[in-house]
């Protein structure tokens, strides 16, 4: 399948003064990222690597774990591969401008055997495995003339689900490990920032989508009750 175009990404965007990436990126990863974006409204992007390209939906209130919460996801522009592990700041100025901090990376895998089809028809069923989100999700189109697609993002039913989250409990990149403030301290110093192929602080490497799936376990997630998570260790199966 040929990469989709991503020329409404590149028109949007002057690179001489974004830091955001021009280059394409590595293909064949099933990525996914959400990104906490504090644009001129705060949301957070949700991103599908599919056919080459990340498909993109704004998400104004963000992911919720709660199966009976159903979150408003706007398809925007596809965005290249290589914004995957975007981190920094977008000037003032430039479309988007604001702080992009990595909410959530990892691998997803589609629960339907034709996934482009299953986008056409508006219904999506999904896996994700990342840091914080886990398990089944699935994302529905809504019907009107609305110029821009409006999809919803819901919770799957399983183990990862869970009432009362608060998203402001997760203030840290699962990338960097950096808080908000620290992504911009650089900027305003007027050295900025990205985690695109470079190694991150203490040294670290951004993790491998391949390793993230390996460890994935299967019973536990940093959102599930402390009970839940201490009742299924003794039953927990790999």
């Amino acid at each position: 399948m040929a990469p989709r175009s991503l020329s409404a990404y590149r028109a949007k965007r002057n690179f001489s003064k974004t830091p955001e990436p021009a280059k394409i990126g590595k293909a064949g990863r099933d990525l996914f990222v959400v990104q906490h974006h504090w644009a001129t409204r705060e949301h957070y992007d949700f991103r599908l690597e599919l056919d080459g390209v990340l498909l993109s939906w704004a998400l104004t209130r963000g992911p919720s774990f709660d199966p009976a919460d159903k979150r408003l996801a706007v398809r925007t522009e596809d965005h290249p591969l290589s914004y995957a592990d975007f981190e920094g700041v977008i000037p003032a100025g430039n479309y988007g401008a604001g702080t992009v901090m990595v909410w959530d990376w990892g691998t997803w895998e589609p629960l339907v055997s034709k996934p482009r089809q299953a986008l056409k028809e508006g219904v999506l069923k999904f896996r994700l495995l990342g840091k914080r989100m886990k398990g089944g999700w699935a994302l529905i189109r809504m019907k009107g003339p609305e110029k821009r697609e409006q999809w919803l993002l819901v919770k799957e039913r399983d183990e990862y689900a869970a009432k009362g989250v608060l998203l402001d409990k997760f203030a840290k990149s699962v990338l960097t490990g950096r808080t908000r403030r620290q992504i911009e301290l650089p900027a305003l110093e007027g050295k900025q920032r990205r985690t695109n192929g470079r190694r991150m602080r203490h040294g670290a490497k951004i993790p491998d989508p391949k390793d993230i799936r390996k460890a994935q376990p299967r019973a536990s997630s940093d959102h599930a009750p402390r009970s839940r998570r201490l009742s299924k260790a003794g039953s927990h199966k790999r």
